[in-house]
């Protein structure tokens, strides 16, 4: 990281850290993103163990859920796999997946959530949905603030073809090739 970010609270600091990252990325988040994102790392900063998941099968299960109880999984499903496909790509290569793999998932949680849900709520959980790609971009730049970048050439064109990641093109492609892209995403999302 180019400096120490110092904050009197973990909130503040995380806050920091990703206004540091929306700059860097040139993405803004509203404020309901911004705080759900901000709260979503304070929640997971000491939990290492939750990269050992597999989030297909808790996908399935919470799909046999009803109630509190189906919501509470789909929503770690839909945060698990925004941190996975932002903070931790590289586990996408060691499972032989691709992020697109996360991000589909999550993506379809959230979703369900914003079905599931009353209207306050469910307009959340629906942006998160809809706005997935801009958050995985913005945890994306939060990790490269130290100068290294967290993708490969192979999983920013993956990003940029399935979900049109205009950072993975700005920014990762553009580094490593000189090609111009013929098409865009091949899915809108």
């Amino acid at each position: 990281m180019k400096h120490l970010i110092l904050a009197p609270t973990p909130q503040a600091q995380w806050q920091l850290l990703i206004h540091e990252a929306q700059t860097s990325c040139d993405r803004h988040l509203d404020e309901v993103l911004e705080s759900y994102l901000i709260f979503l790392l304070m929640r997971f900063t000491n939990k290492a163990h939750c990269t050992a998941r597999i989030m297909a099968e808790d996908y399935l299960q919470a799909s046999s859920c009803h109630g509190g109880e189906r919501i509470d999984r789909l929503r770690d499903v839909g945060d698990h796999c925004l941190l996975f496909s932002g903070l931790f790509p590289h586990l996408a290569d060691r499972r032989m997946v691709s992020i697109s793999y996360f991000v589909t998932l999550g993506r379809s949680a959230y979703l369900q959530l914003s079905d599931l849900l009353d209207r306050g709520m469910a307009l959340v959980y629906g942006q998160l949905s809809e706005a997935f790609i801009v958050l995985v971009d913005v945890l994306h730049a939060m990790r490269e603030l130290n100068g290294h970048p967290v993708l490969t050439p192979i999983q920013a064109i993956e990003l940029w073809q399935d979900y049109g990641s205009r950072r993975c093109f700005e920014r990762i492609l553009a580094a490593h090739t000189r090609a111009v892209p013929v098409s865009g995403p091949s899915q809108t999302h």
